[in-house]
């Protein structure tokens, strides 16, 4: 939105309301918080096309999930507004529900090559299928770390190694995979500690699952931060073990802050992570595997900073903000038919 408004482009965004994205979103266009109860909720299509009527967009960009991807496309077909969507994840559809949701829109944009792929095996013509990788701004992630507040926040000693896993607790995230390799990692390096960041249902059968292990010790449940720039330059590396993932945004912040990263070879994963270059790839759900890519970073400190610094370049040449807005104005201009002020972001 920030560099949509940069570019002229008058933005208003439709979000859950007691979402923190609403302060944040304020500074460059207006905002309208809803009550939104879940993805069923009828009350969305209502409360989107009241909106769209008054807001009188030229486009409605909608960004999967929570129930937006069908509602949002229904409402602005009820309205009569040309709209794009953006898909976020690669987990799979029926094909005919595909059709039907995704025929709501003139163009689909895919955030990786891995979910193109899954739109075009779901029948989806890949002449309306767009990648536009997500960009992030690398600055708030190149700061030096701060030792003592970081000790003293996560309740670590000098001699302490880091590895953060930063993802929802869901099964998908695959974070049971890590902890089966916690044992095994810990018995080389016994001065290891594991940060998870994050919070979701699963919670409770992953501390059950340390508990049954021995490594209660060795594994901390930080929960959501707000501050994550601060940390990843902590981190000594970053593990994602996801069996699914659309690509990653932590994995963008922590190659950013020159973090090596350990990560499965799933879904948009090694669009971001290169194998050898930035990171290591590992067979989904393979507990052995983890087990040896960690210890081997973790022994060869002189490695790990060559992969994150190998990482960094790799977010500046191809995941910036600046590439990811003129991909989505192109898209906005090519639905409009050449006109340069759509108005709504959504």
């Amino acid at each position: 939105m920030q560099g949509l408004a940069e570019q002229t482009i008058r933005n208003t965004l439709v979000c859950p309301a007691g979402s923190e994205i609403t302060a944040c979103a304020s500074a460059y266009g207006k905002t309208y918080p809803t009550d939104i109860k879940g993805d069923l909720d009828p009350r969305i299509p209502l409360q989107l096309i009241r909106i769209i009527r008054e807001v009188k967009p030229d486009l409605v960009h909608v960004h999967s999930r929570r129930g937006a991807d069908m509602w949002g496309g229904l409402a602005a077909l009820l309205t009569r507004t040309k709209a794009v969507l953006t898909r976020r994840v690669d987990n799979r559809e029926v094909p005919w529900v595909a059709r039907a949701k995704y025929s709501l829109y003139v163009k689909v944009i895919a955030i990786s090559e891995a979910i193109r792929r899954v739109l075009v095996s779901e029948t989806i013509a890949p002449t309306r299928i767009v990648c536009i990788p997500s960009g992030i701004d690398p600055n708030p992630y190149q700061k030096p770390c701060d030792p003592s507040w970081f000790q003293e926040t996560f309740d670590l000693t000098p001699g302490n190694r880091t590895v953060g896993v930063i993802a929802q607790l869901i099964p998908r995230k695959g974070h049971r995979f890590l902890l089966e390799a916690v044992p095994a990692i810990l018995a080389r390096f016994p001065e290891t500690r594991f940060l998870f960041f994050g919070q979701g249902p699963q919670k409770p059968d992953l501390e059950r699952l340390c508990h049954e292990k021995g490594i209660t010790h060795a594994v901390r449940f930080a929960g959501f931060r707000k501050d994550m720039d601060r940390i990843f330059p902590c981190l000594d590396l970053v593990v994602h073990p996801a069996t699914m993932e659309g690509l990653g945004v932590s994995l963008l912040e922590a190659a950013s802050s020159g973090r090596p990263i350990v990560a499965s070879r799933a879904g948009g994963i090694p669009e971001v992570v290169h194998h050898g270059l930035n990171g290591i790839l590992v067979k989904p759900g393979t507990a052995g595997e983890l087990t040896e890519a960690v210890s081997r970073l973790l022994g060869d400190p002189g490695l790990g900073a060559q992969l994150g610094a190998a990482g960094r370049r790799l977010v500046a040449e191809k995941f910036s903000v600046a590439a990811m807005v003129k991909g989505n104005i192109a898209v906005y201009n090519e639905i409009l038919q050449g006109e340069t002020a759509p108005t709504l972001e959504r």
